[in-house]
């Protein structure tokens, strides 16, 4: 029995390199908030860079240090640091009508990785276009909408309407991060381990 738990833990363990590639796109995802913010639209959430960090961390790091990375940037934002486009914290994010969109990007990368490693090692970049479609609109925008219904006085039309200024931006990150993944997936095959 012990044996089965050593090989569990052994599994779920990170090795230095892991760890040094979350802290890696833990940073990427803040250094694409430097670019700022452009709120549209009347509900007050802005257009930024950082998704496109979320759909490359799940893309290329898979599930588990994908995930990890969002939630690396996301812990670093809620403890005060200004790391969010436009220099927001995560507490004052969560306060606002962006909540919903920032959650969402835990299962958002967790969805792209998990999916991601059943296309290996070839990433056909079709499906490639369509996993990184599904986490980074769709799962983003369920959450995203949840949290506008939540945190502003929208209904569940106007929630919904709010997600189409962001599609045109979301649909060129979608096709940056296939591109980007497919390359590095060639380049270094077995990045995504089980």
């Amino acid at each position: 029995m012990a044996g089965v738990e050593n090989s569990r833990g052994a599994r779920f363990a990170l090795s230095a390199r892991d760890m040094a590639q979350i802290a890696v796109f833990a940073a990427l995802i803040a250094a694409m908030g430097l670019p700022g913010a452009i709120t549209v639209g009347f509900s007050g959430v802005p257009i930024t860079v950082q998704t496109l960090g979320v759909i490359l961390a799940g893309a290329v790091l898979g599930a588990r240090k994908g995930t990890a990375a969002v939630v690396v940037f996301l812990a670093l934002t809620m403890i005060g640091l200004p790391l969010l486009s436009g220099g927001r914290t995560g507490l004052t994010a969560m306060a606002g009508p962006s909540a919903g969109y920032l959650v969402g990007w835990i299962p958002a990368a967790l969805v792209i990785g998990l999916l991601t490693y059943r296309i290996l090692p070839k990433y056909p970049i079709v499906l490639g276009l369509l996993i990184n479609a599904i986490g980074g609109l769709l799962v983003i925008y369920l959450f995203g909408t949840v949290g506008l219904l939540i945190r502003t006085d929208l209904d569940l039309s106007h929630a919904i309407s709010t997600n189409f200024a962001f599609i045109p931006g979301d649909l060129a990150k979608v096709v940056v991060a296939t591109v980007v993944a497919k390359g590095v997936h060639r380049a270094y095959p077995g990045l995504i381990r089980a």
